[in-house]
This record gives structure tokens, sequence and C-alpha cells, in this order.
């Protein structure tokens, strides 16, 4: 017996010695992870769409903290409290058979001090990351959302996430006999990396005015949903995508998350007579029909002959007799475009239509795109020809139809689309930064201009059929669509798809922007004509656009208006949705006094309104709130956040209300408003912060 003894110990204190030190060292050295810091969304110019903030979050293990029957009450008790929730639902979790239990998660850091007070065996307090989206809806399908705390869901927090998501740290730290956490000073602190932030070439003051109107215009319509892409033709820049019904990225209610898809990249649709472009493209390029060339137009029905002994009924919403091909493009003629189609031959088209993109993934930098359907002729049946003329047997991504239409507003140049404009790292230093990308030439720059002078007639023409997108002073070149949708393998008169794509300004394109309603209706009856519904939408849009940027027209110059009551007046352009800083750089150009009420970053109502014709040297005002509530709210009072940590002082106005910008890092030594303060809900409080170098003990 003691020889068995003896030889387990040697056992345990020679063999196995390694083995059970560590044994022992896991029951009370415990590593810790230290998150990195999720990186920065911005716009263009700058303004932070999506920044991540500390928040609280509260969990328990049932088993160990029945131990303390006081704990479990007061806790619940202080949760109730500060949530508003009955305290039996949080009695409720403690009854249970599992080791952890999530009770709340995003409390804000104000209540640190307090759960602290409720600290035992089986209580967890932990610190993570709240997502924020100050703008909350505004580009909330691009930006996409979170799925866990570091984890993103959709659009560019999912594409980029490893970008974002940065490097967590650690720390070893061991419970001592009372169960108190304290650090191991013997093991190496690995400090955490905080993760990339992304500029995107999404411009916010775009960005809001299309969703702006496309929300108005769907609604006027009553269109189940639409969508509006703006992009720079010459760069590829997208500058807007906006979707309705809406997103808001921190939403996660099944109603919120059925919207959530970036339907621009992802949706395939036959595009109906947008895709004419193509046709007249390939009819110009290959030398096959003049601009000038006249056709019968059959007074509105054909019957179209499509093999030995098939035949296909095509007609045109309008009766015509003769119409020359530009005239065709002007009203959209299916049934002259049918007989275009068969003088320019399947392969041209089946080449100009590789040669625009279609087919292709764009490579845009989003998740989810699809590369549409555009089979080979050798596939085609005997309809494919004259259908894909007038947009049918072809299905095609709203990105990959303004792409087309930029390569004509280029001059004929191809170039790639991309949403991401640069990557800087946590020390702000650029690590990637994209530039424009020319795919090929699809063709000449005199048919390019060519192309140019027809789609203009569309917008112009005595019978064209975008007449309602037409703006006094600028030339817009453009294209309606109506599209009729398969249900249950069938076309529905009952379901269209309403569109129009234009650019401008016609003769130095610096904008192209496409606008889609799926069963838009006028009275309420479907109503899918896109120069009915979808062109005076665009018109808004550019309008806009026209009065908030400087596009190097004279023609666009924001004009002095007269009164014939008064001298010298001023007409006011609309201001609202532009940025905050945009809309007083436009106003400076002019003699007003401009007064800005609230601290928002976007304008949301102006005083005198849009279209009055005010004196020289009068007041306007502009309302710059976060909100879109009306004007009347209750003030805040300014809390004193001098000496505390950044953090913590950012928790506490994000808390009580207020918005917050910050200079430095580290402990905030000053603050604009001044504590005490009575502020609007949303103002902005101006942080200066300082590193305060202390020796740090262990």
């Amino acid at each position: 017996m003691f020889l068995i003894v003896v030889v387990r110990l040697i056992q345990l204190q020679v063999f196995r010695s390694n083995e059970l030190q560590q044994v022992a060292l896991s029951q009370y050295v415990r590593p810790s992870k230290l998150p990195a810091l999720r990186g920065k969304i911005y716009d263009a110019n700058g303004n932070i769409l999506a920044s991540s903030t500390t928040a609280l979050k509260v969990a328990i293990d049932p088993k160990s903290i029945k131990i303390k029957p006081e704990v479990v009450v007061s806790l619940s008790r202080f949760l109730s409290k500060i949530t508003s929730r009955p305290q039996k639902y949080y009695l409720s979790k403690f009854d249970t058979s599992k080791s952890y239990v999530c009770l709340e998660k995003e409390l804000s850091l104000i209540y640190k001090d307090e759960l602290s007070k409720h600290n035992c065996f089986g209580v967890i307090v932990q610190e993570m990351q709240k997502r924020l989206y100050p703008y909350g809806t505004i580009a909330g399908q691009i930006l996409g959302g979170m799925l866990s705390e570091n984890q993103g869901k959709d659009g560019i927090e999912s594409f980029f996430n490893n970008e974002l998501k940065g490097t967590d740290g650690s720390v070893i730290n061991y419970r001592d006999g009372k169960r108190e956490i304290k650090r191991v000073i013997d093991y190496p602190r690995i400090e955490p990396k905080n993760g990339n932030s992304i500029y995107l070439t999404i411009d916010l003051t775009y960005q809001s005015i299309a969703e702006e109107e496309l929300k108005k215009g769907a609604r006027k319509y009553s269109a189940e949903s639409g969508m509006v892409i703006i992009m720079n033709p010459k760069t590829g820049e997208v500058l807007a995508i906006a979707q309705y019904p809406e997103f808001d990225p921190s939403d996660s209610s099944p109603e919120n998350l059925a919207n959530r898809s970036i339907r621009a990249i992802t949706d395939a649709v036959e595009p109906g007579s947008m895709f004419k472009i193509v046709t007249a493209a390939a009819a110009l390029e290959n030398k096959k029909v003049k601009p000038e060339q006249v056709f019968y137009a059959e007074n509105g029905k054909y019957r179209c002959q499509i093999g030995k002994n098939s035949f296909v009924n095509i007609t045109d919403t309008h009766p015509y007799d003769y119409l020359t091909f530009e005239q065709a493009l002007e009203v959209s003629s299916n049934i002259v475009f049918a007989k275009i189609s068969y003088l320019v031959g399947s392969e041209s088209v089946y080449k100009m239509a590789r040669d625009m993109g279609f087919g292709s993934k764009t490579g845009i930098e989003l998740p989810g795109e699809t590369r549409g359907k555009l089979v080979s002729p050798n596939k085609w049946s005997g309809s494919t020809l004259q259908a894909m003329s007038r947009g049918y047997e072809v299905q095609t991504s709203p990105l990959q139809i303004i792409t087309a239409y930029s390569a004509i507003a280029n001059n004929g140049v191809l170039v790639k689309p991309y949403i991401v404009k640069k990557i800087v790292d946590q020390n702000s230093e650029t690590i990637f930064e994209n530039q424009p990308l020319v795919i090929r030439r699809v063709l000449s720059e005199s048919n390019a201009k060519l192309l140019t002078k027809m789609l203009v007639s569309v917008v112009e023409g005595k019978r064209g059929t975008a007449r309602s997108a037409q703006i006094e002073g600028m030339q817009i070149a453009g294209k309606t669509g109506t599209a009729r949708l398969l249900v249950n393998g069938k076309y529905s008169s009952e379901n269209l798809l309403a569109s129009f794509v234009g650019y401008f300004p016609a003769e130095d394109p610096k904008v192209v922007c496409l606008v889609m309603l799926r069963n838009p209706k006028i009275n309420g009856s479907i109503a899918g004509m896109g120069g009915s519904t979808s062109a005076p939408i665009f018109k808004e849009i550019a309008e806009r656009i026209r009065t908030s940027f400087d596009l190097n027209k004279k023609s666009m110059d924001i004009k002095y208006a007269f009164d014939s009551d008064t001298s010298d007046g001023i007409k006011i352009m609309d201001l609202r949705n532009l940025s905050r800083s945009v809309a007083i750089n436009i106003l400076e150009k002019f003699p007003l006094k401009v007064t800005v009420i609230g601290e928002g970053q976007l304008v949301m109502d102006q005083t005198p309104t849009a279209g009055s014709i005010i004196k020289k040297g009068s007041e306007i005002k502009l309302f710059c709130y976060l909100s879109r509530e009306n004007n009347t709210y209750d003030l805040i009072e300014v809390p004193n956040v001098v000496g505390l940590p950044l953090k913590r002082a950012i928790n506490i106005l994000l808390s009580v209300g207020l918005q917050f910008s910050v200079h430095g890092s580290g402990t905030v030594i000053s603050q604009s408003p001044d504590p005490g303060v009575s502020a609007a809900p949303n103002t902005i409080v101006s942080l200066l912060c300082e590193e305060k170098k202390i020796a740090e003990a262990y």
C-alpha cells in the first residue's frame, strides 16, 4: 500500500506536474478580451453615416445567482425601473436551467456604477459596442446594419466586415479568494487594433434628395416600391441609391428587415423600352440605320413574323404611320424598333448588349449582385431578337441600366461603377483609394453624341414620352420604360414597372439618374407609363441637384427674380434635405441674412418657402433638426461632462437626447454649450479633449 502511494505521488509531482499546474491555474486565471472598436463609415464628404459607441450588457448565471435571493430582487427591480419592463419579466429569466441568460444589452454607460452595486458571482456586466446610425434610414440599405455586436448583416457592414471589425486584444485577469477580478501583471497585455474606416462615394446631399423625392413620388402614385440611382457618368462614382420602402439599419423587426435588400443590384428585371438604347446604339455603330431613315409604323399594330409559320403581334401605345429612326426613339415605337432589330441582326445586338455590360456583374462593392440574364444568340428563340429590341427576353439589374446610359453620356466610354472611395486605418492613413476604371469603348464619340441628341428629343420633342421631365434652362437626355411583369408565368397588364433614366446637362453630362416604380397608380388605377410617373420624380430630383451644386453651366446659375411690387428680388430655392453646410454655402452667394435654428446636419424646413421672392438683405431661416418631428419640444438641460473620460461623456449626452462632436481624445477639458444651458433635442455638444498621462499602477 505504501509503495502504491509513493508511486502515485511521483506520478503526480513529476510526470503530471505541468498538467496539474495548468488545471489549477485555469480555475482562477481568466483571459479577458479587449474589444477592437469597429471602424466608421463616412459619405464622400466626411459625414459620419455609421459609428460605434460603448454600451452595457447585463447577463446572469441563474444557478449561481440564486444563492443570493436579495440580488435577484434588487437587480430585477433596477432593470425594470430603467427599461420600463415589468419586474416579473426579469424574474422569469432567473427560473431556468441555462447557465447563461442575457437580461439586457445596449444599456447606457451611465448605469455602470449602479449596476456594480448588484455585482456578485453570477451577475455579468460587460461593456459592448453599440452601432450608431445618426441619419436613421438615410442610406439604410447601403449601410446594411449589424447581425451581432461586431458582425455586419448586409450592405457595406457585411461586405467589408473584416476591414471594419478590427482585431481584438486581450489581458489576463485572476479571481482572488473574494472572487474579485484583478489584473495579472506577469502576463503581456495585447492592445486591440481598431477597425479600418470606409469612405463611400455616396454624397449625403444627393442621397437625401433622392430619398425625399422618391418617397414623395411613390406615395403620390401609390407605388408598391421604388428606387433611385444617381451616378457620375465620367468616373463611375455612385452618388446615391435610394429605395422605397425605406430601411432602418438599427431596427431588427421582421417588417423592417423585409426591406433590407439592395434591389438596385440584386433584382434582375426585364427593363422594357429603356433597353431600346442597345438596338439604337448597335444600329448607329454598325451603320445599319441613319437617324433620318423612315420606317412604316403600321398605324400602331404589327403582325411580325418570327418563324416560317409563326407570328407575334406588336402594338404601340399610339398609332403612327411613318416615323424616322429618331422619331421612333422619341415616341418609343415598339414596331419600328422590331424592324430595326432585324436590320441590325442578332450578333450585333448581342455584342452591343455585352459591351454595355449586360449579362455580367459590374463588380460594385456590395453583396448579392446579380449578373442578370443575357443568353447568346445560338440559344435564342425565333421571338428573342424582336422582343429584346423593346426590353423583353433579357434581364438586367437597375445598376446595369444606369451604367449603360452612363457610357452614352460619357461619349461612348463605359466605366466601372464603384461605391467605395477609400479605406483608412485607425490612424487615418489611407490604405486603399479607388480610381475611375475604364472598361471599354462601346461606341464612337460621334455616335454617342448623336444618340444623346436623339435622347434629348425624348424629353423635348413635341411627341416625346418624357416631356414631364423637362426643366427650363437645362437640356436633359433620357428614355422612358414601361415593362409588364410576369405573374404566374404570364405577362400582366396589372403589374408594371415604370421607369425613366436620364442625364444632364445633355451637352456635358455630370449626373445620370434612374427612377423606377413598381405598380404606380393614377386616380386609383394602374398607370405604369414611365413618362407619367417616374419622369416627374426625376425632374424634382434634377431641379434640386441643379440648385445645390455647381454643374458649370451658365444656364444652371441660380437666377435673380423680379416682383412687380419690389425692386430687385431673390427667388428662394428649395433647401430642404440639403446638408447644413451646403445650404449655407449656396446662400452665401446672395445678399441675405441667414439664421440657422437647431444643431442638426440636415435642413428639415425653411422660411420663406421655396419659390418665394424676397428683397436683398432679407432674412432666411434654416431649421436644422435631426428629427422630422414638428418644432415643439421640451428643452434639455445640458449636463456637465467636463473632467469625464470621453467614452462616458458621450454616453451621458446620448442618454439625455443630445448629440456630440469630438476634438482630440482622452478626458473632456471643455464643452460647448456650457453645462446648465437649455438646448433642443439632438443639439450637438462640442467636446474638447486632452490625453492625461497617468502612470499605470499594477
